[in-house]
């Protein structure tokens, strides 16, 4: 069967592009992994744990929410790949235990920072010497709906952690528009990745109930989803793909929310 002009487009748009995808081994990391290497693109992805099956040579294992994790991430990409032309900052979560904001110490307030903004903040002082050298690149932060919808109970430290990641992307897209580099980013709402549906899952047995009763009350917490399910790791990836193709050439400085219209307001 003939390929369409589009798959044709879509197949070589990323083609001698160098990528590296943050927390690439796993939900919306791995969904953006494949789109991009789907697109002709050569992506390095890093996470704490080495995949199961996965190869070598398109992997780094670090845990980049500390400084030699960072370190060990930018010196092997630009070993490996000689610059960079696109990172998405997709790595991020929270472990924080539930009770509020009383349960929160000052450990896990720094381990959520370091992991959910200090981390893009190094990142990207590490590489965008060479993009602007280089005169081109391409940065996308992760983000969440959360730093403007927080939730109270176990993610308070993550929704403000995501509150500073938008701003300072906002900021630092101001610095660098004008010298070349595009800076975005994507506020995902609840998407179904591998945590989601194991989220669900405790949920279920926790209360006694099934799944699907379980994940409508899990929408119901976040004050209802209109589009009536959550997002799906790969429409998520395709919307981070647009934003670092050439088709958004004229896109910086945004922030493009995908929640199935969670967010009740304009």
């Amino acid at each position: 069967m003939m390929q369409t002009k589009q798959q044709a487009r879509e197949t070589a748009e990323f083609a001698d592009k160098r990528i590296l995808v943050t927390g690439g081994t796993k939900g919306i990391g791995a969904a953006v992994v494949k789109r991009l290497a789907s697109g002709g693109a050569t992506v390095l992805t890093t996470a704490r744990s080495v995949p199961t099956g996965g190869s070598s040579d398109h992997f780094i294992q670090a845990d980049v929410s500390t400084r030699a994790g960072v370190d060990r991430v930018i010196q092997a990409t630009l070993g490996r790949l000689g610059g960079l032309d696109i990172l998405i900052n997709s790595v991020g979560g929270s472990s924080a235990p539930g009770g509020g904001a009383l349960a929160l110490t000052d450990d896990l307030w720094q381990q959520t920072f370091d992991l959910n903004l200090f981390s893009a903040v190094r990142l990207d002082r590490g590489f965008l010497p060479s993009m602007l050298k280089q005169g081109h690149g391409v940065i996308i932060h992760v983000s969440s709906i959360q730093r403007t919808l927080p939730l109270f109970e176990a993610t308070l430290a993550y929704a403000a952690a995501k509150a500073a990641l938008t701003n300072y992307s906002k900021g630092l897209s101001k610095e660098m528009s004008p010298r070349g580099i595009r800076v975005n980013s994507v506020a995902p709402g609840y998407t179904e990745t591998e945590a989601a549906v194991a989220l669900v899952e405790r949920l279920a047995a926790d209360a006694g109930t099934d799944t699907t009763t379980a994940r409508a009350g899990l929408m119901d917490s976040l004050g209802g989803i209109p589009l009536g399910r959550p997002a799906r790791p790969d429409e998520v990836a395709e919307l981070i793909a647009f934003l670092a193709s050439d088709r958004a050439s004229a896109i910086t400085g945004s922030e493009y929310v995908i929640d199935g219209g969670t967010i009740p307001t304009v």
